[in-house]
């Protein structure tokens, strides 16, 4: 019995209507089986790489593929042999941000993964605009299901970053990648711009005191809960009408509903967890349509501030029993899960989650997080995801959104 012959046969030319319909064609006139195949289009140029299996002489394939693609002006070159392995999953995604992405910063990323015994099996463009992404899905064999794989591709990954200037974001391949649903992000200074508790203070004089101590508990250098009581302190005999004046000026990052339209089209459920205050908040929530919000409350006595917050205080703590609640409530185990934050009290949550996001973050929260995105834009969120700019837009479309034009 004669043995089947792998044959690949990689076409390259200009895009253009009908070249794969012409090669399947020629291709089943010679009643060969099919093994891969895979097409790529860069700048308008086209690459289709087809792997089949002949029963028959290979070369009389060969003349035959020659002949049907020259008829099309198209190039092409024809291996015979080889082995076609079946396709194994890639153990990791690597998404690479930056604006813009040298060659010089992806040659640096090529070298370390290959220092670690990486092969890249496929890349592809998954922004061009507010940021360039690629996402590189990649192979560690011999390390498929090794956690000191993934730590040592992220620290080595981290150090380019920071060398060159662009985001680097790890993540497990396969399934698990593509199965999460259930998103949560901080507010102040990730979902909007800013901190809601310096603008009250703002409102009371005294600004520049609360920023202070808003910014020594982000970097983790006070317990949250009493930095929270000690600034909410300060806002005692405001006019409680203020709490709408600053809900009327939130500011969203850039991105932000953009992410939050794209993760619930997806079937993706989003939640805010929040050390800011209710008040402000859910009306913010309530024009992004989330699914989840939890906030600390101020107290309001006789239309004035107290100074004091009640209930639950929700800090470092209390924002990652937020996340597991949330992940109970629509049956989410919490691998399934996402956390986006910029401060230390995110470190629990981030690091209970299934991906934890570090959003230009504080050090202190970039050392636990899976992903670090140091470019103002949360819509970079998608792209680790595997969210591509051309399907949101192409969604957007769809739904009359108008597309974002990327500035000059």
């Amino acid at each position: 019995m004669v043995q089947p012959t792998p044959v690949l046969i990689t076409v390259t030319g200009p895009d253009k209507p009908g070249v794969t319909s012409v090669l399947m064609g020629a291709l089943a006139a010679q009643q060969v089986s099919l093994l891969d195949v895979e097409q790529v289009v860069i700048n308008d140029r086209l690459t289709l790489g087809v792997m089949v299996s002949v029963d028959t002489d290979p070369e009389e394939v060969q003349d035959v593929v020659e002949q049907a693609m020259g008829s099309i002006g198209m190039d092409v070159i024809v291996e015979v042999g080889g082995t076609p392995a079946g396709h194994r999953p890639s153990t990791h995604a690597v998404v690479l941000l930056g604006s813009p992405v040298t060659a010089r910063a992806f040659r640096a990323v090529a070298a370390e993964l290959a220092g670690q015994g990486g092969n890249i099996d496929s890349i592809r463009g998954v922004a061009d605009y507010p940021v360039t992404g690629l996402e590189l899905m990649v192979s560690v064999e011999g390390r498929r299901n090794s956690v000191a794989a993934d730590a040592d591709l992220r620290k080595g990954l981290a150090g380019i970053a920071a060398r060159y200037g662009v985001d680097i974001a790890v993540e497990r391949g396969g399934l698990a990648r593509r199965a999460k649903r259930l998103v949560v992000f901080d507010v102040d200074s990730t979902l909007i711009q800013g901190e809601v508790i310096e603008m009250l203070a703002a409102h009371a004089g005294r600004e520049a005191e609360v920023a202070a101590v808003t910014e020594a508990a982000m970097r983790g250098e006070l317990d949250f809960a009493e930095s929270l009581r000690e600034r909410v302190a300060a806002l005692e005999g405001l006019d409680a009408r203020v709490l709408d004046e600053v809900a009327a000026s939130l500011q969203l990052t850039p991105g932000a509903r953009t992410t939050i339209r794209t993760l619930h089209r997806l079937g993706y459920r989003c939640g805010v967890v929040s050390g800011g205050f209710r008040q402000v908040i859910d009306g913010l929530a309530h024009d992004l349509e989330l699914d989840f919000v939890r906030a600390n409350t101020l107290e309001i006595v006789d239309g004035k501030l107290t100074g004091r917050v009640i209930g639950e205080i929700i800090d470092r703590p209390g924002k990652a029993r937020a996340l597991r609640a949330f992940a109970d409530q629509v049956g989410v185990p919490m691998e399934q899960t996402v956390a986006v934050g910029d401060g230390a009290n995110d470190i629990d949550m981030l690091s209970v989650a299934g991906l934890g996001i570090a959003f230009n973050a504080k050090p202190a929260l970039r050392e636990v997080a899976d992903a670090a995105l140091n470019h103002p834009f949360l819509d970079a969120v998608l792209f680790i995801l595997g969210v591509t700019r051309d399907e949101i837009e192409a969604a957007d479309a769809a739904d009359g959104v108008m597309r974002r034009v990327p500035l000059p």
